[in-house]
């Protein structure tokens, strides 16, 4: 290994490949050495964008590399697991983009991989990472808050299949598998295993054949609760808004940023050393890969989520 970590970034054109390679460049123990992209063109054009000497077209392409040590995964979600287990296979350290899968089989089956493996892999649980919910989390480790209950909004306008960057998909996103998942984890991240957990969903759409609305009850260990409401047919403001309801104080959290429950902001600039929480995300799976150790959001500490979701998806079913 080089003295920097060197790092592929595969479905680099999409929104969230840009987001992980705006953070990538802010890391100094990481160099970015290829870009992959779903076509020449693409690849070509986002190398292009932040100066990066090589551009491949798919994964295959990246893993017969000999310049690359780990692998980030911002590819459709149905490809999350099966890619995933082909970086690990390559003996490629790999990050992929949450979900890990959209299936509880996919995410036990890419579990199974990475234990039989000796490279880290990890998941993108974001919600870890923001300022926001660090601060948070530091608050219930040192014993100053408990959270009893846990708001959370999940809304976003996608009657049509398109991405965060309004441009069509090739695939259908999921409320479920991908957007839940963001809460499932965080909720139990905070505030314990969940024991109990509940789901009912809206009309199916016509054509894109998933749920447009779902609603989502937990339960943790502790006895917090946690409701999640999740729409594509919201047109309004968008995003995910997390209201902490607990012992000490109300947080409301709109992704890196954290406010009271009277909406007074809090200052978070001093958690950690970016107000980014995707920049956090990568410092921590190329920090994991230096020091030889498990990484926050490794695929063992995640796959209670997956499990969680596929006791819901049976509830649905």
């Amino acid at each position: 290994m080089t003295d920097k970590i060197r790092v592929a970034v595969v479905g680099a054109n999409g929104a969230f490949g840009m987001k992980h390679l705006d953070g990538l460049k802010n890391i100094e123990d990481a160099e970015v050495t290829v870009v992959s992209a779903t076509s020449q063109e693409k690849a070509d054009g986002v190398a292009g964008k932040y100066g990066i000497a090589n551009a491949v077209v798919g994964l295959d392409a990246v893993l017969e590399r000999d310049d690359v040590d780990a692998v980030i995964l911002a590819t459709p979600t149905g490809l999350h697991a099966s890619q995933t287990q082909e970086v690990l296979k390559a003996g490629k350290h790999v990050q992929v983009e949450i979900p890990l899968a959209d299936s509880l089989a996919d995410a036990e089956a890419t579990l199974a991989a990475a234990d039989a493996s000796d490279r880290i892999a990890m998941v993108g649980h974001t919600r870890r990472f923001n300022p926001s919910h660090q601060l948070v989390h530091n608050r219930i480790a040192a014993g100053e808050f408990n959270v009893q209950q846990m708001d959370v909004q999940t809304y976003f306008f996608r009657r049509t299949n398109t991405n965060a960057k309004g441009e069509p998909r090739s695939w259908t996103d999921h409320l479920l598998w991908h957007h839940a998942a963001h809460t499932v984890d965080l909720f139990a991240y905070q505030a314990g295993k969940i024991v109990q957990a509940n789901a009912i969903q809206g009309p199916i759409h016509p054509e894109l054949g998933i749920a447009m609305d779902m609603s989502i009850q937990l339960k943790s260990e502790t006895g917090a609760i946690c409701t999640l409401s999740l729409s594509f047919n919201n047109d309004g403001p968008f995003g995910t808004f997390f209201r902490y309801i607990g012992d000490s104080a109300t947080y409301i959290a709109r992704y890196d940023d954290l406010y009271t429950g009277k909406d007074e902001q809090i200052d978070v600039s001093k958690v950690a050393v970016s107000m980014n929480g995707i920049e956090l995300q990568d410092r921590e799976f190329v920090s994991a890969i230096r020091e030889g150790r498990e990484p926050n959001s490794s695929i063992r500490q995640v796959i209670d989520c997956y499990r969680v979701l596929g006791q819901l998806e049976e509830q649905l079913a």
